[in-house]
């Protein structure tokens, strides 16, 4: 089990997510209000905190959102989790469709230090069930 640390959302793509309480996830969307939701694979991004840890450490000052994640998580692998894993958090179910993403045209990240983990760390879902997620929740994989 885990924990979810931080949840971000953005208006537009192409910029960091800011943090919030807490988010809505509809089915065959993804987070409301979110520039990323639609009917597609990648409705919801998830990256582990210990990732974003790994990058501190190369002398980056990093906030959750800043690799344009929608859930900062604690305590589970992420990118170890195979395509059909399914999380929970709350009452919201999520289905892992994606593991990694290709970098676009490096990334200010990528430019600052020669490397980013989103497109080897991040994973990507879809929503099976609806509700309301708020950072702090537990996240669980799913038997």
């Amino acid at each position: 089990m885990g924990k979810v640390i931080s949840l971000n959302i953005s208006k537009k793509k192409g910029v960091n997510k800011e943090p919030v309480d807490s988010v809505n996830l509809r089915v065959d969307h993804g987070i409301e209000g979110d520039a990323h939701a639609g009917d597609w694979h990648r409705q919801v991004s998830l990256l582990a905190q210990e990732s974003i840890d790994f990058m501190r450490a190369k002398g980056l000052e990093l906030e959750p959102g800043a690799f344009a994640e929608n859930i900062t998580t604690e305590g589970i692998e992420l990118a170890t989790l195979p395509i059909g894993t399914k999380l929970s958090a709350g009452k919201v179910e999520l289905e892992v469709t994606q593991i990694g993403k290709k970098c676009h045209k490096g990334c200010a990240i990528f430019q600052q230090v020669g490397d980013c983990i989103m497109p080897r760390e991040g994973i990507f879902a879809k929503v099976l069930k609806p509700g309301t997620i708020t950072a702090g929740d537990d996240i669980t994989v799913l038997a």
